[in-house]
């Protein structure tokens, strides 16, 4: 099992960033990462950002039952797709779930982003597949995105935003600020006469990487 030393505050670093990159507005999305104990350290419901403080963090056991908060918080509304990622993939410790705008694009249209760019299998394992479409806040999207997400660091969630997966809240933060990048980039060559694609055997290869990584984290 993967866990984060000092997971309130790595939790926290990575929303205040997540924020200044953009990736999100307001209290959209959400940050959580694993503890040794197999608790997780989950971002509040309804709290912008901006004036998240260490005390706001919430703690929930693998089911999700709320070990610690601080009066009138409570975790975010999307937990139980946290949730299901930790238990279906053991070598993580954070996930983060975001909006960023040229991914959701792809989500809406319910199009993956192609591994179009060199660097793109190597960090994320391959292109970035859609979800099958569940209403927010039920367990069907954990279902549905734990499938999407296999061998990937991320997946779409259909109509909704991305998910993203890593050893840690500022690994899992690289995959997003990635995967928005390259969706743009995706969607501006498609003006030019569309992505051409890279070789299947470079993305394959490029794929392996992803997978030592993920099993070697630095």
């Amino acid at each position: 099992m993967r866990f984060v030393d000092d997971a309130a505050a790595a939790v926290l670093a990575a929303a205040k960033d997540m924020l200044r990159r953009g990736l999100v507005e307001g209290t959209a999305g959400n940050i959580s990462a694993r503890r040794e104990d197999g608790h997780i350290v989950i971002t509040p419901s309804s709290v912008d950002y901006s004036a998240m403080t260490l005390d706001d963090m919430v703690v929930v056991d693998a089911d999700g039952a709320v070990v610690q908060a601080a009066d009138g918080r409570n975790p975010s509304s999307e937990m139980a797709l946290h949730l299901a990622c930790y238990r279906a993939f053991d070598d993580i410790g954070s996930v983060i779930h975001s909006h960023p705008v040229w991914a959701t694009m792809f989500a809406v249209a319910h199009e993956p982003i192609p591994a179009c760019v060199d660097e793109f299998a190597v960090y994320c394992g391959g292109g970035i597949r859609c979800a099958d479409y569940a209403a927010s806040g039920t367990p069907d999207v954990g279902h549905n995105a734990v499938k999407a997400l296999e061998g990937r660091a991320a997946a779409l969630i259909a109509n909704h935003g991305l998910v993203a997966v890593g050893p840690r809240p500022d690994k899992a933060l690289h995959v997003t600020a990635l995967v928005e990048r390259t969706a743009q980039i995706a969607w501006g060559a498609r003006a030019l006469g569309g992505p051409v694609p890279i070789p299947d055997e470079v993305n394959t290869n490029f794929a392996s990487v992803y997978t030592y990584l993920r099993a070697n984290p630095s």
